[in-house]
C-alpha cells in the first residue's frame, strides 16, 4: 500500500472506484477523475525484471 494511503472499506461489484492519484511516465501525475465520464480499464502490470 503506497505511504499514507489508508483502507477504508471493500468494493463490491458494481461499486463506483473511489478517486486516486498515482504517478505517471515523465514524474506527472494521473487521477482517476481525469477520466471522469469514460470508460476506464484499470490493469496492475508486474514489472518486467520481477522474478516470476
Amino acid at each position: 500500500m503506497p505511504q499514507g494511503a489508508t483502507v477504508t472499506s471493500t468494493l463490491k461489484v458494481g461499486d463506483k472506484a473511489p478517486d486516486f492519484t498515482l504517478p505517471a511516465h515523465g514524474g506527472r501525475e494521473v487521477s482517476l477523475s481525469d477520466y471522469r465520464g469514460q470508460n476506464v480499464f484499470i490493469c496492475f502490470y508486474p514489472l518486467d525484471w520481477t522474478p516470476v
